[in-house]
Parts: structure tokens; C-alpha cells; sequence
């Protein structure tokens, strides 16, 4: 089979203004990037206001190999199955960052005959929104240490400092660093670090802005220090939270591209699914509500991470209600739960699916536990057997899922997704009872402890000293009730990523606890959860080149 590269390359894509046309946005609501991707306007929301939302169906998956299980393919390949139905439907997902499209992880935009295309422009830049969210966030930082160089006018005390600097790289070596070195016309030394874009606040406030007037107000109430009297310092006070806002004025509005099959997608935003909130942009959801009879979107990493994301933070914050959670498993996930080792997973294996099948039943649970409907999609591989697929049907029967359907969309494209979105079809049909883990008001810690022994099995949790403090300082800012963002590892239920299938006996450790006031919400760091990735020992940059022609080559 040719390489998902090799198939975009080949594609022939429709000009995206027909796109647009084709899902009810007009001409002078799109902005064009070339002929293949376009901006929306966010006057387009303001025009469908008042038209009825559409369903909104969430893909999440369980707990993936370090490789990754296929859950964008699977989103993309619902939306082409929905599209052959002759539905109207529109996919929204986050934007690819740099770090593991260089990294182990690749590409962003699908894989096979179910991605989402130009699949190189949306890898690489796409329209400029990671630099507009970089370039804002080191504005801020640049902004800090100038105010403490400049005589300190706000009394700031640099040991408090907390406003990293950001970098769309992977890159372990800046995790922790030293800034101003060099003497006193350099500026004052002082302990910093570097996450990486997806995981700044900035781009948080980006995903969950409303209008370009909420970006600016949720900029200028990020936290960036205290002062000596132990007062937050927000980016309205360094007064240059309007100009971080004039940086971001184009990043604001969703990008449109398509499938290979011409279905419409948003794409927008992208914080990370394990150290971020892990969903693309209300305001992409918003419109793509209005406009399609079925949204699909995708929340990162495992139901774990993204979907409660998505369910506790951006439904709440959007007030969206969807209405059916398909969950994507592989046979090969399951049989590493079930302790094969990953050189192995090719070769057949059936006690340990059976013995793996833990991790399946924990995540269709959490899908339940939010009372919605959940579609287990088996994303077919082809070195799964069919005595491989019958038996983890049978298993997530057994382990309480509603429909169970084989996804060949990686090999089929959306003819290999139509048995999918009929179950979608028919789960978005029944009634559910969303709602939220918590209700709203609920403290702190009573948030971090449901989602530790509700949804990741833990008998408990340990705060570390430092999160203990930053607990108590979390009350004195007013932030003692806001959503809680959990930081932890996506390769476990748990915060140990070598504690595989259904951790048990074990208490979630919480490390620190960050305000990021501008989002609205806490992140809560677990575990060793690091901001900034690293590279591995062969990552995938160096497989990636510039052909002959021009074409890039190499993995994605």
C-alpha cells in the first residue's frame, strides 16, 4: 500500500471555496490561503446564530501503545462514511503540532485513505497559527522580565515568576534554564523554562475564546508572578495584553481544508491531550454546529484525558451536549494491555486480548459514566486476524458497549466507514443523559478526586507538599472551583506509563497545581508529566526531506 504521504500527494482536491460553498458558508465569510485552505470569518457565526445545532459526536479511544491507535483516522473515516450516507456532516480537530509530527508520533491528518488533506501545509504552519500563539506568549514573557529590568515597577518578585517561555519543538534541554545571564545590561538572572506551544496557556485561551473581545479580556488576566506582597501579576498590568491580542486577531478564525473525499473540516487550535485541555476550538465546534447535521470532533489522547476534557471543560464552557461517544480500540492495544510485548504485536495473540481487555472495559465506562451512548470502533489493521476481531467483539460486548463495528477506513476510506456511521446514526438517535462528572461549584480537590478514583481507578490522592500550597493559593486567587485540567501520562490509566492495562492499588500523586486564569481553568501536574517533550533516538525528522522535485518526502 502507498504511504499516507504518497496518497495525499496523489490526491485531487477540490478548490476549497467550493468547500465552503458546498457547506453553507458564504463567499465573503472565507478567506483564502491558496486554493486547498481558507480562514472563516467569524462573522459566519453571527449569520447562523439562530439556526438549530446539529449532533455532535465525540471520538476518544483507550489507552494507546506509544504509537498511536489510529483515532484521527477513525474520525476522518466516520466523516467519509457519513458523507457517502449522503449526510451532511463536518469534521473539526485540532491543528498538528511541530514536536510530534518531528517526534515519534507523525502527522496529525489521518493516515491511509481516511486523512485530512493539503495533509503537508496542515503538518507544517498551516495558516500561521502556532507562531501567532508562540509569538503571543514569548511577547508576555518579554514583556515580564522587561518590567523587572526596568527598576520593577509592580513590585514584581522574580523567585515567583511562573510564566515560562514557549518554543513548537520538541526540546528536553529547555525544560529547565537560566535567563539573563551576561552581565547587568542582559537583565537579571533567574531560574526559567520552556513548554512546548501546545501546551502554553495561550493556546488554551485561543480554544476556548468566544469572539475576539473574550481573547483579549482572557489574555489580560493570565498570571504570569506575584509581587513581594504575595499579589498575582496578570498581563494587563505589564500592559501588553493588546498587543498579544493584535498578534493573535487572524488565529482567532477556524481553518478550512477537507477529507480526501471532500467533506468540509475545521481545524483549529491544538492543545496537547496530556499536558493541556486537549480539544480544538469552541468557536470551530460553534460553527460547524450550525452548519452540518452531524459534527464530529476529536479529543485527545484516551477518555481519560481528552474526553473528560471535552466533557467537563469545553462542553461546560460552550454548553455544548453531544450526543454519542465512539470509543477506538485495535487489537494491537489490547494485546500489549495484556502484556505483549510491542515488537510482537503484529503476531497473533489471543490470551492476551482476553487478558487486556481491562483497559477496554475502564474506558467505555468512562464513556457511560457521562451518560452517553458509546460505538466501539475497532480500527482494523491488517495484520489483525479474524479470529482477532471476533474475539475483542465479543470481549467489548461483554465489557458493556452498546454497538461494536470494524473501521476498515484506513484501507477503504469512507466505504470502509459506513458500518460505523450507521451505528453513529443510530447512537446519536437514542436518547442519553449527558452530564457533567461534577456539578459546577464543586472544590478543588473534591474535582481531582472524582476523576482519580471515578474515571482512572485510583484508591485516593497524595498531594505533595507543593501542591498543597498551591492548593491554598489557589483559594486566595478565587480559583478554589474552576475545572480542573489533569496533567498525566497518556500511555496509562494511571499517572506511570509502564502501569498498562487496569491499574489497581495505587494513589494518583499531585505535584503542583498551575492557575492559568486566562483559560478559566487549573492544570494539575501528576506524576513526573513533563510541559516540554523530549526526541527519542530515532525520531521521525529523519526520515523527512525535500525530493528532487520540490515534494517533501520521507513519514508523516
Amino acid at each position: 500500500m502507498k504511504s499516507a504521504l504518497e496518497i495525499a500527494q496523489e490526491a485531487v482536491l477540490r478548490p476549497v471555496i467550493d468547500v465552503a460553498r458546498d457547506v453553507g458558508l458564504e463567499d465573503d465569510e472565507v478567506e483564502l490561503f491558496g486554493r486547498h485552505r481558507a480562514k472563516v470569518l467569524l462573522s459566519a457565526l453571527g449569520r447562523l446564530r439562530d439556526r438549530p445545532d446539529g449532533k455532535l459526536i465525540i471520538t476518544t479511544a483507550i489507552t494507546p501503545t506509544k504509537a498511536g491507535e489510529g483515532k484521527t483516522t477513525t474520525s476522518v473515516s466516520l466523516t467519509q462514511g457519513l458523507g457517502r450516507l449522503g449526510r451532511r456532516v463536518v469534521l473539526c480537530i485540532r491543528e498538528p503540532s511541530m514536536g510530534p509530527v518531528f517526534g515519534i508520533k507523525g502527522g496529525g491528518t489521518g493516515g491511509g485513505y481516511a486523512q485530512v488533506v493539503p495533509m503537508e501545509d496542515i503538518n507544517l504552519h498551516l495558516n500561521g497559527d502556532f507562531h501567532a500563539v508562540q509569538a503571543a506568549h514569548n511577547l508576555l514573557a518579554a514583556a515580564l522580565d522587561a518590567s523587572i529590568f526596568h527598576d520593577n515597577p509592580l513590585g514584581i518578585d522574580p523567585q515567583t515568576v511562573t510564566w515560562p517561555r514557549t518554543l513548537d519543538v520538541n526540546d528536553r534541554e529547555l525544560r529547565r534554564t537560566v535567563v539573563g545571564l551576561g552581565g547587568k545590561s542582559h537583565g537579571i538572572p533567574r531560574e526559567n523554562e520552556f513548554v512546548i506551544t501546545a501546551a502554553s496557556e495561550i493556546m488554551a485561551i485561543l480554544a476556548l475564546a468566544a469572539d475576539l473581545p473574550d481573547l483579549r479580556a482572557r489574555l489580560g488576566r493570565v498570571v504570569v508572578a506575584s509581587t513581594h506582597d504575595g499579589e498575582p501579576v496578570i498581563a494587563d498590568q505589564l500592559r501588553v495584553a493588546g498587543a498579544m491580542t493584535v498578534v493573535m486577531r487572524d488565529a482567532i478564525e477556524p481553518n478550512l481544508v477537507q477529507t480526501l473525499e471532500h467533506q468540509p473540516v475545521f481545524i483549529h487550535a491544538g492543545p496537547f491531550g496530556n499536558i493541556a485541555h486537549a480539544n480544538n476550538s469552541i468557536i470551530e465546534d460553534r460553527i460547524a454546529l450550525k452548519l452540518a447535521d452531524y459534527v464530529v470532533t476529536e479529543a485527545g489522547f484516551g477518555s481519560d484525558l481528552g474526553f473528560q476534557k471535552f466533557c467537563d471543560i469545553v462542553c461546560r464552557l460552550g454548553g455544548f451536549v453531544p450526543s454519542a461517544g465512539v470509543l477506538v480500540t485495535t487489537v494491537r492495544a489490547t494485546k500489549s494491555h495484556g502484556g505483549m510485548p510491542f515488537a510482537e504485536l503484529a503476531s497473533e495473540g489471543l490470551d492476551a486480548l482476553r487478558r487486556g481487555v481491562d483497559n477496554l472495559e475502564a474506558h467505555i465506562g468512562i464513556i457511560r459514566r457521562y451518560g452517553l451512548p458509546c460505538v466501539v470502533s475497532i480500527n482494523n489493521f491488517p495484520t489483525d486476524t479474524e479470529a482477532e476481531l471476533e474475539v475483542i467483539h465479543e470481549l467489548a460486548v461483554g465489557a458493556g458497549a452498546e454497538t461494536v463495528v470494524v473501521n476498515r477506513g484506513f484501507a477503504e476510506g469512507g466505504k470502509g466507514a459506513v458500518d460505523l456511521a450507521e451505528a453513529v446514526i443510530s447512537a446519536c438517535d437514542r436518547s442519553n443523559t449527558f452530564h457533567q462528572l461534577t456539578p459546577d461549584g464543586t472544590t478543588l480537590r473534591d474535582q481531582i478526586d472524582a476523576i482519580a478514583t471515578m474515571l482512572y481507578g485510583a484508591d485516593g490522592v497524595d498531594y505533595l507538599p507543593q501542591a498543597e500550597a498551591d492548593l491554598a493559593r489557589m483559594d486566595r486567587l478565587g480559583f478554589g472551583t474552576v475545572p480542573v485540567c489533569m496533567a498525566k501520562t497518556h500511555l496509562s490509566l494511571s499517572h506511570e506509563p509502564t502501569w498498562l492495562n487496569k491499574p489497581r492499588g495505587y494513589r494518583l500523586p499531585v505535584r503542583s497545581v498551575v492557575p492559568a486564569a486566562g483559560a478559566g481553568f487549573v492544570v494539575v501536574l501528576c506524576g513526573e508529566m513533563q510541559r516540554m517533550p523530549g526526541f527519542g533516538r530515532i525520531p521521525n525528522f529523519t526520515e523527512v526531506d525535500i525530493g528532487t522535485d520540490g515534494r517533501t518526502v520521507g513519514l508523516f
